[in-house]
This record gives C-alpha cells, sequence and structure tokens, in this order.
C-alpha cells in the first residue's frame, strides 16, 4: 500500500490543473517557447562532428552551471555490507556508504553467483516512498543475466526519510516530492540546487559499485524510472563512467513538458531554459555511446514529448555516425516499466554492456519483501545520517552572488515597474466609498486584477498597496479604505494559488518561473511597485500584506522606493529558520536563487520603516523579537493597530 502512496503522490505532484485556464500559465509558457526555438535554432546550425563536439562543450559547461557546480568532497566512503539475501543464481548485499561526510546512502547490490567480472548497472530510484525495492525485478534479472546492480535510496525516500521523528516513527515532512521541495527551495536560496546533490549521490554510488572486485569498470549502464529515470539522465550525461544509458517514464523536451506535468526540485533546476537548455542535451552530450528512452503510450511524461526529443537527438548521432546507438520503445499502459520497456533494457545493456548475450527474456524472480530488504534494523537512517539541510546550512556561504542589494533585486526582477494606467472594469459606491474592479498591464501578455478603494470624498488621500491572496476583495483593505486612504488591492501575477499542496506555496507558478529565469516573487514585486506608481495619492505609499507574501512586498519597496512604509503580518522574519527544520511552509512564493548567500529579509527593510506583527518562522510560528521593528498584538486585538499605523 506505502508503494501506491508513494507513486500516487508524484503522479497528483505533476498532474496540474487545466494549464490554459491560468492566464499567468500561458504567458510564462509563451516565454518558454521562445527560449526553446532560440535553442532549437542554434541546434539546426550544428553540421560537423567539429561542432557537435563544441555543442557538448558547452552543454557540460551550462548544465554545471544551472546546478550550481557540485560537492567536491572526495573522501572515504566508508562502505558497510550489513546483511546478505540468498536467491539462488545471485545474491542481495544490503550495504551502505557516505556520500558526503556523516551523509549516509542506503542500497541492495545483486551480485551474480558466477565467478570472474561482470558488467554493472547502477539503478536509481523514482519517487517512490519504498524506495530501493522498486527496482527489484529488473535488478535481479539483471543479476541472473550476468550483471551486477546497484539500486539506492535518493534523499527523501526508502530509508534516506529527512526529519524523521524516531520517537513517532514517522517523518515531519511526507516522503518523496515534498521531501525534495523542502530541501531543493533551501539549496535554491543558497545558489545550490537540489539536482547537485541527486548527481553526487549517484557519482559516489558509482564510487562503490566499480570498487567492487566482481566489477568490470569499463562495463557500466545506468538506468530507472521517473524520478529515477530523471536521475540516470543526469548522471549519465555527467559522468563519463557510465557507457550506456537507459532512462524510462521521463525523458521530453520542455516543448512538450513545460506546459504539461512540470516536475519537482531537482527535475527543474533555476535557469535551466534561459540558459539555453532542454531535456535533449543531455542525450547529445552523452552521444555516441548508446542511449535508450522508454515510454509508455499514457504517461504523464508523453511519448508526444519523448518524440520531439528523440528526433532531435537521433539526428545529432546522426553526425557521429551512430544513430544505431539511439532507440525509443514506447510500451502500453500508463506510468511505469510494463515487460515491453523491462525487457528492452535487458536487451540494450547485454548488447553493448555484455557480449551481445541473447538471453535477456524476463523471467519469474524470489520477490523480497520490503522489510527483507532494509539495511538499517529500524528502516530509517536517523542515527547514523545527517539530513541534508544540516549541510546545506554549511554551504551557506561557499556560492556568494555578487553585486549591492539593489543590484540583485533588479537582476532578479529583469523588467522595471511600468506606469500603466488602470483600466476600470466596473465600479460601485458602497458603504462611503467608491470602489473600482479594475486590470493593469504590466508587461507585454501580463495583465493583473485589483480595486482601487477611496472615500468619495474628492480630498487628497494617502495611499496604499494592499496585497491580495484571493479573487474576493478583503475586508482588511475596505476597513483601511474607510479610515481615509485610497487603496490599491492588487492580487499579483499567479494568484489565487491552485489549492494542491498548498502549504508548499504555489510551486507550479515558481517553477515555471526560474525554469525561464523570472522569479516569481520578483514577478509580484513588478505587479506591486506598478499599482503603487499607478494610485493618485500624496506623498509616501504605504504597503499591507500578509505571511510569504511580504517578501514580494518588501522586494516591491526597493523597486518603487515611494512604498517606504510597509505592515507585514504574521511574515516570516528571516530565511535562517529554513535551514534549522526540515520542515517549512510556503517557501516557492519567496525563494530568490542566491539571496540567502549574503542577505536576509531584514536588509530589504533597510531605510524603510516597517512594522513586523505577530513575525514569525517558516512553520508560522510567531517568534519573539526585539527591537522596535517587532511588534506583538493582544488576544482580542484585530485591525486596530493597523489602522492607528495609518494614522500615524
Amino acid at each position: 500500500m506505502r508503494f501506491l502512496a508513494g507513486l500516487i503522490l508524484f503522479a497528483m505532484a505533476l498532474s496540474a490543473q487545466p494549464f490554459n485556464d491560468q492566464p499567468f500559465n500561458k504567458w510564462i509558457n509563451s516565454v518558454a517557447q521562445r527560449q526553446l526555438a532560440t535553442r532549437k535554432e542554434r541546434i539546426r546550425q550544428i553540421k560537423s562532428r567539429a561542432d557537435a563536439e563544441a555543442h557538448q562543450r558547452t552543454v557540460r559547461a551550462a548544465i554545471l552551471d544551472v546546478y550550481g557546480g557540485l560537492p567536491n568532497y572526495r573522501g572515504p566512503l566508508n562502505a558497510r555490507t550489513t546483511g546478505t539475501l540468498d536467491a539462488g543464481a545471485y545474491k542481495i548485499e544490503k550495504v551502505m556508504f557516505e556520500s558526503l561526510p556523516k551523509y549516509w546512502v542506503t542500497g541492495n547490490l545483486y551480485v551474480p553467483t558466477s565467478a570472474g567480472k561482470h558488467p554493472a548497472v547502477l539503478y536509481a530510484i523514482g519517487h517512490w516512498n519504498e524506495g530501493k525495492p522498486a527496482a527489484q525485478r529488473m535488478a535481479a534479472n539483471l543479476a541472473m543475466q550476468g550483471f551486477v546492480v546497484l539500486a539506492f535510496d535518493p534523499m527523501g525516500q526508502g530509508e534516506r526519510f529527512q526529519g524523521y521523528w524516531s520517537r513517532a516513527g514517522v517523518s515531519l515532512v511526507t516522503p518523496g516530492v515534498p521531501q525534495h521541495w523542502n530541501a531543493g527551495t533551501a539549496a535554491f536560496l543558497i545558489n545550490q540546487t537540489l539536482s547537485a546533490y541527486f548527481v553526487w549521490d549517484g557519482m559516489r554510488a558509482l564510487d562503490y559499485l566499480t570498487s567492487r572486485p566482481e566489477v568490470d569498470p569499463e562495463r557500466i549502464g545506468c538506468t530507472g524510472c521517473s524520478g529515477g529515470g530523471t536521475q540516470a539522465t543526469y548522471i549519465s550525461a555527467l559522468d563519463p563512467r557510465v557507457k550506456v544509458a537507459a532512462p524510462l517514464c521521463y525523458m521530453q523536451s520542455f516543448e512538450v513538458l513545460f506546459p504539461g506535468s512540470i516536475g519537482d526540485s531537482e527535475q527543474s533546476p533555476p535557469g535551466f531554459l534561459s540558459k539555453g537548455l532542454d531535456q535533449t542535451d543531455y542525450v547529445e552530450l552523452f552521444a555516441p555511446k548508446p542511449w535508450f528512452i522508454g515510454s509508455t503510450k499514457e504517461d504523464f511524461f508523453t511519448p508526444a514529448g519523448a518524440k520531439v526529443l528523440y528526433e532531435e537527438a537521433r539526428n545529432f548521432y546522426e553526425i557521429f555516425g551512430a544513430q544505431d546507438s539511439i532507440k525509443w520503445v514506447v510500451g502500453p499502459g500508463g506510468h511505469g516499466t510494463p515487460i515491453e520497456i523491462r525487457e528492452g533494457v535487458y536487451e540494450w545493456f547485454n548488447r553493448w554492456l555484455n557480449n551481445g548475450n541473447p538471453n535477456w527474456k524476463e523471467r519469474p524472480v524470489k520477490m523480497f519483501t520490503n522489510e527483507d530488504l532494509r539495511v538499517t534494523p529500524t528502516g530509517q537512517l536517523a542515527a547514523d545520517s545527517r539530513d541534508l539541510i544540516e549541510i546545506l546550512k554549511e554551504q551557506r556561504t561557499s556560492r556568494p552572488v555578487s553585486g549591492t542589494l539593489d543590484e540583485f533585486v533588479r537582476k532578479l526582477a529583469v523588467v522595471e515597474p511600468g506606469n500603466a494606467k488602470p483600466v476600470i472594469e466596473s465600479e460601485e459606491t458602497k458603504d462611503g466609498l467608491l470602489i473600482r474592479k479594475v486590470k493593469l498591464s504590466i508587461e507585454p501578455g501580463v495583465t493583473v486584477e485589483g480595486w482601487i478603494l477611496r472615500p468619495t470624498s474628492s480630498a487628497p488621500l494617502p495611499g496604499v498597496v494592499h496585497v491580495e491572496r484571493t479573487a474576493k476583495l478583503s475586508a482588511r483593505a475596505i476597513e483601511i479604505a474607510k479610515a481615509g486612504s485610497q487603496v490599491f488591492a492588487i492580487m499579483p501575477r499567479a494568484l489565487p494559488a491552485p489549492p494542491r499542496y498548498m502549504e508548499h506555496g504555489d510551486w507550479e507558478a515558481a517553477t515555471r518561473a526560474w525554469l525561464t529565469g523570472r522569479n516569481l516573487p520578483a514577478m509580484r514585486a513588478i505587479d506591486i511597485a506598478t499599482a503603487a506608481r499607478a494610485l493618485d495619492a500624496t506623498g509616501p505609499i504605504r504597503g499591507v500584506a500578509d505571511g510569504v507574501h511580504s517578501v514580494a512586498l518588501l522586494l516591491a519597496s526597493r523597486l518603487e522606493p515611494r512604498i517606504n512604509r510597509l505592515w507585514l503580518e504574521r511574515a516570516p522574519h528571516s530565511f535562517a529558520p529554513v535551514f534549522d527544520s526540515p520542515r517549512h511552509l510556503g517557501l516557492h512564493d519567496a525563494v530568490m536563487p542566491g539571496f540567502y548567500t549574503r542577505w536576509d529579509l531584514a536588509d530589504l527593510a533597510q531605510g524603510r520603516q516597517v512594522t513586523w506583527m505577530q513575525p514569525t518562522d517558516w512553520n508560522n510560528n510567531i517568534i519573539h523579537l526585539p527591537g522596535p521593528m517587532y511588534r506583538y498584538r493582544t488576544f482580542d486585538e484585530m485591525n486596530e493597530g493597523i489602522i492607528r499605523w495609518l494614522l500615524e
């Protein structure tokens, strides 16, 4: 049942609400498709082997750049074997090794009982909570065909749950995708990526695999399905020890993937498309070595997307005279590995790594339980291994961004706030207020909605920009207007957010934005700043926001200096708590790649009059902090404080 739960969780994470129902998605897709078209035109210019090899050098550098580099630890693996299972023609060793100091990886090593050096396969695991047992059928068959196979647990799955509470026997964060989101957004804050750590685990797994006396290090393959297909793609392209690759149920061109089932943190490094990359580049980087692509007809990683990738990659292989070294197989059914795909992989690895062994048809295997395959006594590494968040905390300043804070903010925003005039959609007079529903054009293709409210008197009024989170005008914005202000209640782009996984923030909008080199809180800051400029108000502009959306308001105050008095309600006060807990809420709405390498949220408040009412950490806990910037309300106090603040 846990196996099914893990698969359903991943499928739900990738199944977006109808894409065309969201104006933001249509606009950001147009940005992505322009970037992909520019890349495709560059690919068309590759005609010779020299051109192709130059492209490979460029691609490798670009991928490592968007990953934020890779760890460079070369210390001992400190490998252990904790038990062995006898399956007759092969045995399964329960192994563990260190990827980084005190950061352990658990795996199952399938070893044929025949003598001599064997070819080997690294099997990366997809988003199944059980981890390595998901590889058992394929790994066992490969072992019976003469391969040594290492199936290892990814971070957040199998025996590597993060934030594991041993007393209760549960993780504080749902295993799988949510654990990847938590670590991934934290990594982005310090100018790193989860992709790099996933790849590094794979490279260290190869260190272990090639150290085994049964393994021929010159005959190494790599495979995996779903999220394991992601890892197999990355590891194969970046580690030259992999001679044959077979990623399954993953490979797509972003031409099709981007407006469809967008992936999670390790599948979506910031700037990937804006740096001129597509998934096809991984295959082309691997050329002319053999590459197998497995798809299924009803997968959310669609055959249509795989077809675009395969056709370009095959043309690239032809430049090397190696068109027979790339193959694409489409099997029946949904997300997974039907026997047509499994046997395609067996045949591929045997052809290229095992002297063309013809005995690759699948056979029944002894299936051990998940508990049988455990490496640790409890099924979790919690007592022995550090969480990745602890390593990221140590790495905060290892890749600092350059420039001043304001230079960083403007680079993050990409475009400057405009001076657009609001277009009135409707208006009404109610309870002494003139309320106008308006639209505001921000940049080509982007229009946001909101309301402009003011008392019916014609006297000059102070201006307030109020950040709305839903499609309904808030009672607080009305109350602020009644107190004698002109209010632009703005609903920035990509709001209201879809309800799925709201505790993680708007992960879909954030992910699509950062893939294209844009940033969600910075784009919302542009919307807020443009709204502030649209107010016909005297003097400075006040700003009001709640929770994680306070980050966008702080950024807006750096883009539009007139916004210099801010009221932040129950807002996170610092990014530091992100690295003190494996769990955090809403960070997708606030993450700025590289920001925390040099600054924190209080730095954005410098030079502004900021009231941080009920400041919080990233789990919505109110934190008591010293200093006049931080205020706390009594039990029954509602909006009295903000009204007094307006009148100051």
